[in-house]
């Protein structure tokens, strides 16, 4: 399994940015090749199926998801129900204290009312070797491992824009948002 976690500091209610990442379907807005999130069944709440449509080059494709638990406000655990396995989770860290926000020169001051800032994470797993060569209808003289090969490193690319783009709509803010990236593949 490879393996990507994006990470950084989000000035805002740890409840706040649980209650949004649930929201899934928002994620379209922040993503650049995710074109559509579509609710099949539930509420967000685990056993919530999702349809992804995704569109990059010549290619559509539409992912199933189904979240697999919660533990609110810290964590929304979810996979990938066909074509590959794969899978992840949001983590939400509530910060022990706001004291590192005195001291903090690049602290935005506009978020100096929110009393604990906390770590948001999105943790992505896959198998690029699990993925259906079905699962695509690709044009004639392209091959499943061409589009694997070039689509699998902007998986990280895509991670950080949707991390970004939601803290930046969590604090209604422009700020620049430091991200830390872990990667264990040099695919991605």
């Amino acid at each position: 399994m490879d393996e990507l976690v994006v990470s950084t500091e989000v000035y805002a209610d740890p409840e706040d940015v649980y209650a949004f990442l649930l929201d899934f379907p928002r994620y379209a807005d922040y993503s650049k090749y995710l074109r559509e999130v579509r609710t099949i069944q539930g509420d967000g709440g685990p056993g919530t199926r999702y349809a992804l449509t995704f569109a990059w080059w010549k290619i559509t494709y539409t992912a199933h998801s189904r979240v697999t638990g919660v533990e609110p406000p810290e964590r929304i655990d979810w996979e990938i129900t066909k074509d590959i396995d794969a899978g992840g989770c949001w983590r939400v860290t509530p910060r022990e204290s706001a004291e590192d926000d005195v001291d903090d020169p690049t602290a935005d001051t506009a978020s100096a009312s929110v009393d604990h800032p906390c770590e948001v994470a999105l943790e992505v797993e896959f198998d690029p070797g699990s993925a259906s060569p079905d699962a695509l209808n690709l044009p004639t003289l392209v091959s499943f491992d061409w589009v694997l090969k070039k689509a699998i490193p902007l998986i990280r690319g895509e991670a950080e824009r949707v991390v970004e783009r939601a803290v930046r709509d969590l604090e209604d803010s422009t700020r620049d948002v430091d991200l830390d990236v872990y990667v264990d593949s040099a695919r991605i």
